[in-house]
């Protein structure tokens, strides 16, 4: 399997987009706080950044297999 720019690309922005989700459940539990809104916003936005993680965790890992399966490709040509 080889694997090209626009298909790393493509990976890296999947990756991104739970980083960006994120970012703004982690502003969203510092409006939460300065304000004194109910805890459970704050609880809920947390919940959804442990998700995210796991999504760009998963995202990462999938684009390490991509690379390594192109490496290995490429050392047996």
């Amino acid at each position: 399997m080889n694997i090209d720019a626009n298909q790393i690309d493509k990976l890296i922005h999947d990756t991104r987009s739970p980083l960006n989700r994120i970012s703004m459940q982690a502003e969203l539990i510092k409006l939460v706080l300065e304000n004194d809104m109910p805890k459970e916003k704050a609880i809920t936005s947390i919940d959804k950044i442990i998700n995210e993680c796991q999504a760009c965790s998963s995202g990462l890992q999938n684009i390490s297999e991509h690379i390594r399966t192109a490496i290995e490709k490429t050392s047996t040509d």
